[in-house]
């Protein structure tokens, strides 16, 4: 649904020619043998441009963009010199960016409409009701090839060591080993069925007997555990409104098809489905 960038920038500098009297009203920032470039121009070409100029400091963007404008116009003028604007191919090109641009502008405009403060809001308070409340837990672990080695960690667990200290010894899990084995805060599902049964199922500061996973055999600290809290409206905002336009999008373009007549005349026309079969009239009861 969204429109080419640079189909974008072509449609407006042919409506730039046909529309001398906005061009005036524009602030023109250079000429190229008397063709006006403006700041709206300039505006055009940085949202095409995109990540190409994104991370450059403005005095540098802003120069980028004007030597582009005029690469542009020269370009764009010569090209009508050798009249390739006048052949029925770019005609069709040009209708087919003029209905992207429309309908690209349309959606835009119309799914504004649907997101609103008020319904970004209403659908944050309704799908927090729908959400369960959901454990997390806070454990550090130490990874090692086999049971043996996990013994042994436990061992000098048992006598004292410190968890963090082991484990960024002996861990060979290259996350968290660095940090003392900490795998901060997790929910049942994130994990492997075997480790996450067993650090669920301990205490804040215990430690767990060796467990065997796919990846090896661990030992499990539990540091804390807390129902997972739910992100604030703000958090998610961006998402939300994200969402409400791309559904009101969506809705647009759904209620457009239903209302209008689509014929594909690319295909045969779909068989009639059968008539069902006559029901034989019930016998008259003497």
């Amino acid at each position: 649904m969204v429109v080419s960038r640079l189909a974008t920038l072509s449609f407006s500098l042919v409506l730039a020619v046909a529309a001398p009297a906005f061009a005036q009203q524009d602030k023109v920032v250079a000429k190229v043998d008397g063709i006006e470039i403006t700041e709206s121009e300039l505006a055009l070409a940085a949202d095409d441009l995109g990540e190409r100029t994104a991370q450059m400091p403005e005095d540098r963007k802003r120069e980028e963009l004007i030597s582009y404008l005029i690469d542009l116009k020269l370009g764009a003028r010569a090209a009508a010199a050798a009249k390739i604007g006048e052949g029925p191919e770019f005609a069709k090109r040009l209708a087919y960016n003029r209905d992207k641009l429309l309908l690209d502008d349309y959606l835009t405009t119309e799914a504004k409409k649907a997101a609103t403060p008020e319904a970004a809001r209403k659908l944050f308070d309704d799908t927090v009701k729908t959400l369960k409340p959901e454990e997390e837990v806070h454990a550090r672990h130490i990874l090692v090839p086999d049971e043996a080695q996990a013994k042994a960690a436990l061992e000098r667990l048992k006598k004292g060591e410190d968890f963090a200290k082991v484990a960024g010894e002996l861990s060979k899990d290259p996350g968290s080993g660095k940090e003392g084995g900490d795998l901060g805060w997790f929910s049942k599902e994130r994990m492997v069925p075997e480790f996450a049964e067993a650090a669920f199922k301990l205490e804040k500061g215990q430690v767990s007997e060796p467990v065997k996973s796919q990846f090896g055999w661990h030992v499990i600290k539990l540091e804390d555990k807390r129902t997972k809290p739910l992100p604030t409206f703000d958090e998610v905002k961006p998402q939300i409104d994200q969402y409400l336009v791309r559904k009101a999008q969506q809705d647009i373009i759904v209620g457009l098809r239903d209302k209008a007549k689509i014929e594909r005349l690319d295909k045969p026309a779909a068989a009639p489905a059968p008539a069902a079969p006559a029901t034989p009239a019930e016998p008259k009861k003497p």
